[in-house]
C-alpha cells in the first residue's frame, strides 16, 4: 500500500514496552498491496463476486450481498480504533494497528490496570471492576469510551463481546464501525439451531441432532434417547467449549445437563441446549473464511484443531495433515457457501467434524470472529488477518482472489496455560514470578499479554501465551515446536508446558494420527503417574551454587556498611577466613527427600561440594555459566520463594531449599478439611453445618477461569464448619468446609 500506508505510518510510533512484547508482525506476515492494487480492487470487485457465486453457489439460492449490486463502495480508512478486549488478543490487534499507523484505544478493568495491552495502546480507559460482567461485557461503557476518544471503529477480538449482535447493532447506531460481521450474521450463526437450519438449506452436511424449542429436561432426554447415546449437549449460544458435555449414558444425563446449563448461564446468559449424535473418534477441522461487502469471499485453507481437552483446543496446526487436494477444496467451498448464506462480512471460521472412518465432514458451527488460532493461518499464507479485518471494515474489497492464495509450509500453535494437567487441567493462576519465553523471529511468534510479575487472574481465561512456529514442512515445523517449548520457562504457577511437550513428541501425533480422543487414548503416556524427577548430583551442584550466590547478594544488599568502601570487611562476599576454609551445610529437598550438601569455600569464589552420595565437585559461578569440574553449564535457573527451578534441555527440575529448624512451621494434611482446588467464586454451598454426608455427595459448586467445578465429599462424615458462602471469592488452597467422622453408636 505505497500511498495509503505512507499516510498511515506518518504518526510517530511509541516505543514498545519490551522488545519481546512487540516484535513487529511484519517479520512474520504481511499483506502486499500497492497503491495501484488498491485502486484495482474496487473496480474488479463485481467480477470477483460473480466468479465466486458461480463457483460456490451453483447449487444454492441467491445468497450474495445486496451491497454488491446496490451500493457504491466508498472506502474510508479508520485512523483510530478501540480494542474491546484484553490479554494477548488485544496486544495482537494493537501490533498490526501500530504497524499501519492506526492509533489504538484500550479499555481495562481493575484487575488489568497494569496489563500489557494498557501499556501498548495510545490511550487507555478504565471501565469497571474485575468481573467481566461489570467491565468487558458492559458494551454501553465501551461505546461511551469509543465516542469520547474519537475512535472510528471497535475491534472486539475474540470472546467477550465479539459475537454479541446487540453490541454490533449499538455500534452502528452510534456511528462506530464494528470490525466484524453484520449483526444478522452473528444472530444466525450464533444460534446453533438456526445455523444448522440455514446450512441444511445450502447443502452443507449436518450431523443428526435436535435443535428444537422443547427445552424441558424430559424433552431433551427423550431426544437424546431417540438419537442414541453417546450424545453431545451444547449450549445453543455457546462457543469456546463452554456449555458443552459428552453424555455417554442416560445415567449421566442429569449431571451433564446441569453443568452445561450452569456454564451457559454464566457465559452466555442463555441456557437453551441442543442435542447431537456424538461422532466418535472424529477430527476437528476448521476453515478460515473472509468476505467483503462486494459479495467476494475466499477461504484461507484449513486448520486441524483435534488435540483438545474439555473441548478446548491445545495444539492447532495448518494445514490439516493428510487431506487430499479434493477434500481440501470441498471443505473450503462448503465454508464459503456457509459464509455467503448469511451475507457474511469479515473474518470467520467454519468448524467441521471430520469422520476419520469415511472422510465425510459435517458442519459443527461458525465462529463469527477472529479465532484464537488464527496465527497458524497467517504463517502458512503470509497474510495479516487483522490487517484484512481493518481493510474490509474500512470498505475495501478483499485484496486477493481465491486463485491467488496458496499454502506455504506448515505451522503449529501451542497454547500455554496456567493449569495443572495432572489435576484434570484445573486452572492454577497466581503471579508469574519467573517468565522466560523463547526468542521471537520470522518463524517463531509468542502471542501473549503478560510479562514477568503479572498475575494470571481467576477472573479470566488462564492462557499465558500462544507459541506459534513455522517450518518448510510438517516434520520440521514439529521439530521447531518441540525445540521452542524447551525454551519456554515459567515458574510461580503450574503450567501445561511439559504436557504440550509430551503431546508434540508422541509418535502418533508426529504421524498426524490425531482425533479429538487423542488425550484420552494416550492419557497414561501423556500424563504418567507422578514420579520423582531424577535429579543428578550435577544438577544439585548447580542448585547449590545458585542458592549460595543468591544468599551472598541478599546479604550484601542488606549490609549497612558503606557500599562505596570496598575495603570494609562487612562488604566482603568471598567467604575469606584467615586461618581456615569456611564451611557450611546446605539442605535441599528433592521430591520431599532431604539432601545435605557440605560446602567448603575455597579461594577466588571456588567451592568444593560433597554430595550425600559421596561424589565431590569443584564448582565456580561465572557471569554466564556455572562451572562444575571444568565443564561449563548454561541452564536457566530461577529461585522463586524457597524453590530453585532449573530448566535444562529435557527437564524442569524443582529443588526445595529446606529452611533452618528455627524457621520450620508445623503443618499436616487433614483429610477432614476441604480446600479450594483453584481460584474463583463460590456459586453455591449445597450442605449445612451438622449435616451427615456420604462420600461423593455434592458439597460446593464453584466457578473460576470460565470453568465450573463440583466439589464432593471425600468420605462419609458430618459437616463441622462452613468457612465460605455463596458469591465469595476464594483462592487456591483456601479452606471451604471442615468435616468430622460420623459418631459410632
Amino acid at each position: 500500500m505505497a500511498g495509503l500506508l505512507s499516510r498511515l505510518r506518518a504518526p510517530a510510533m511509541r516505543r514498545m514496552p519490551t522488545a519481546r512484547a512487540m516484535t513487529m508482525l511484519s517479520t512474520t506476515v504481511r499483506t502486499t498491496c500497492s497503491k495501484a492494487a488498491l485502486a484495482r480492487q474496487s473496480t474488479r470487485a463485481a467480477s470477483m463476486a460473480a466468479a465466486m457465486r458461480a463457483r460456490c453457489l451453483s447449487t444454492s439460492r441467491d445468497m450474495h450481498h445486496p451491497a454488491a449490486e446496490e451500493v457504491e463502495a466508498k472506502p474510508q480508512w479508520m485512523d483510530k480504533i478501540l480494542v474491546a478486549n484484553r490479554g494477548e488478543i488485544a496486544c495482537r490487534v494493537i501490533k498490526t494497528a501500530r504497524r499501519l499507523g492506526v492509533k489504538t484505544v484500550a479499555v481495562y478493568s481493575d484487575a488489568d490496570a497494569n496489563a500489557m495491552h494498557v501499556k501498548m495502546a495510545d490511550e487507555a480507559y478504565h471501565i469497571g471492576p474485575a468481573r467481566s460482567t461489570q467491565s468487558y461485557l458492559k458494551y454501553e461503557k465501551i461505546i461511551e469510551v469509543a465516542k469520547a476518544s474519537g475512535a472510528k471503529g471497535i475491534h472486539p477480538g475474540y470472546g467477550f463481546l465479539s459475537e454479541n449482535a446487540n453490541f454490533a447493532d449499538e455500534c452502528e447506531k452510534n456511528g462506530i464501525v464494528f470490525i466484524g460481521p453484520p449483526s444478522s450474521a452473528i444472530v444466525s450463526m450464533g444460534s446453533k439451531s438456526e445455523s444448522k437450519e440455514i446450512m441444511e438449506k445450502h447443502d452443507v452436511p449436518l450431523v443428526k441432532g435436535y435443535h428444537g424449542d422443547d427445552q424441558s429436561r424430559d424433552g431433551l432426554l427423550a431426544q437424546a434417547k431417540e438419537i442414541g447415546f453417546p450424545v453431545m449437549l451444547k449450549a445453543v449460544m455457546g462457543g469456546g467449549g463452554k456449555g458443552m458435555r459428552v453424555v455417554q449414558t442416560e445415567e449421566d444425563f442429569d449431571d451433564m445437563l446441569s453443568m452445561c446449563m450452569g456454564e451457559a448461564r454464566e457465559s452466555f446468559s442463555d441456557t437453551r441446549m441442543l442435542v447431537e449424535k456424538y461422532v466418535q473418534r472424529p477430527r476437528h477441522v476448521e476453515v478460515q473464511v473472509f468476505a467483503d461487502t462486494y459479495g467476494n469471499a475466499v477461504y484461507l485453507f484449513e486448520r486441524d484443531c483435534s488435540l483438545q481437552r474439555r473441548h478446548q483446543k491445545v495444539i492447532e496446526e495448518a494445514p490439516a495433515p493428510g487431506l487430499t487436494p479434493e477434500l481440501r477444496r470441498e471443505l473450503g467451498e462448503a465454508a464459503v457457501r456457509a459464509a455467503l448464506a448469511v451475507n457474511y462480512v469479515g473474518a470467520g471460521t467454519v468448524e467441521f467434524i471430520l469422520d476419520t472412518a469415511t472422510n465425510q465432514f459435517y458442519f459443527m458451527e461458525m465462529n463469527t470472529r477472529l479465532q484464537v488460532e488464527h496465527p497458524v493461518t497467517e504463517m502458512v499464507t503470509g497474510k495479516d488477518l487483522v490487517e484484512w479485518q481493518l481493510m474490509i471494515a474500512s470498505g475495501y474489497p478483499l485484496p486477493v482472489s481465491q486463485d491467488e492464495l496458496e499454502i506455504n509450509g506448515h505451522s503449529f500453535e501451542a497454547r500455554i496455560y496456567a493449569e495443572d494437567p495432572a489435576d484434570d487441567f484445573l486452572p492454577t493462576g497466581g503471579p508469574l514470578k519467573f517468565l522466560s519465553p523463547p526468542e521471537e523471529s520470522s518463524v517463531v511468534r509468542v502471542e501473549t499479554g503478560v510479562e514477568q510479575g503479572d498475575e494470571v487472574s481467576s477472573f479470566y481465561d488462564p492462557m499465558i501465551a500462544k507459541l506459534v512456529v513455522w517450518g518448510p514442512d510438517r516434520q520440521r515445523a514439529l521439530a521447531k515446536l518441540l525445540s521452542e517449548l524447551k525454551n519456554y520457562n515459567i515458574a510461580g504457577v503450574t503450567t501445561n508446558i511439559k504436557f504440550l511437550q509430551a503431546c508434540a513428541a508422541h509418535p502418533e501425533f508426529a504421524a498426524g494420527n490425531v482425533t479429538t480422543d487423542f488425550i484420552p487414548d494416550f492419557h497414561d503416556e501423556l500424563l504418567p503417574a507422578a514420579t520423582t524427577t531424577n535429579t543428578s548430583d550435577t544438577t544439585l551442584a548447580i542448585v547449590t551454587c545458585n542458592v549460595l550466590a543468591n544468599a551472598v547478594k541478599t546479604a550484601a544488599a542488606a549490609s549497612e556498611a558503606p557500599k562505596d568502601d570496598p575495603t570494609s570487611p562487612w562488604n566482603a562476599t568471598d567467604f575469606f577466613r584467615p586461618n581456615y576454609d569456611a564451611q557450611e551445610t546446605l539442605t535441599l529437598a528433592v521430591g520431599g527427600e532431604k539432601q545435605a550438601i557440605n560446602v567448603k569455600h575455597l579461594h577466588n569464589g571456588t567451592m568444593q561440594l560433597t554430595m550425600p552420595s559421596g561424589a565431590s565437585f569443584r564448582c565456580k559461578l561465572h557471569d554466564d555459566c556455572i562451572e562444575v569440574d571444568g565443564v561449563r553449564h548454561k541452564p536457566t535457573v530461577a529461585i522463586v520463594d524457597r524453590t530453585v527451578h532449573v530448566f535444562d534441555e529435557t527437564t524442569h527440575h524443582q529443588v526445595d531449599i529446606v529452611p533452618p529448624a528455627h524457621e520450620l512451621l508445623a503443618s499436616a494434611a487433614d483429610e477432614d478439611v476441604l480446600v479450594c482446588p483453584m481460584p474463583g467464586t463460590i456459586i453455591s454451598i449445597d450442605t449445612e453445618i451438622g449435616q451427615s454426608v456420604k462420600k461423593n455427595d455434592v458439597l460446593v459448586v464453584m466457578e473460576g477461569m470460565k470453568l465450573q467445578k463440583i466439589i464432593r465429599a471425600p468420605r462419609d462424615g458430618v459437616v463441622k464448619a462452613i468457612k465460605v458462602g455463596a458469591g465469595a471469592s476464594v483462592n487456591k488452597s483456601q479452606v471451604l468446609i471442615e468435616m468430622e467422622p460420623v459418631e459410632q453408636e
